[in-house]
């Protein structure tokens, strides 16, 4: 099964930039959809974004359009997230998932994590104001 790694989180001070990683263990990862979520203490998951397996179809929560950015390089078998501005409410567990193409067909999809099959263990962002 697909493992996935994630890398890049830390302590970025307000304002700042992190760009984070999410790496494959193998091939198959090639043909998945892929997303990103967060959750901070004391709340819930969240959708960030998601991305089809060719790159073609990709989404932001709304609340995030403008500041969040997801790709992919297949070559590398990875998927990034780019956040830009950083606020303090941004400190998170930021999470990759990945799964089979088969539910991911419009936006909705992309935002339950129940059709993710594949989770990585999540990098920390802390942002400090």
């Amino acid at each position: 099964q697909v493992q996935l790694v994630e890398s890049g989180g830390g302590l970025v001070q307000a304002g700042g930039s992190l760009r984070l990683s999410c790496a494959a263990s193998d091939r198959t990862f090639s043909r998945y959809a892929a997303g990103w979520f967060r959750q901070a203490p004391a709340t819930e998951r969240e959708f960030v974004a998601g991305m089809s397996w060719d790159g073609t179809s990709a989404y932001v929560a709304d609340s995030l359009k403008g500041r969040f950015f997801i790709s992919r390089d297949i070559d590398r078998n990875t998927v990034y997230l780019r956040i830009n501005s950083l606020h303090p409410e941004d400190a998170a567990v930021y999470r990759c998932a990945a799964g089979p193409m088969e539910p991911f067909d419009d936006r909705g999809s992309y935002t339950r994590a129940a059709n993710y099959a594949v989770w990585g263990q999540g990098t920390q962002v802390t942002v400090s104001s």
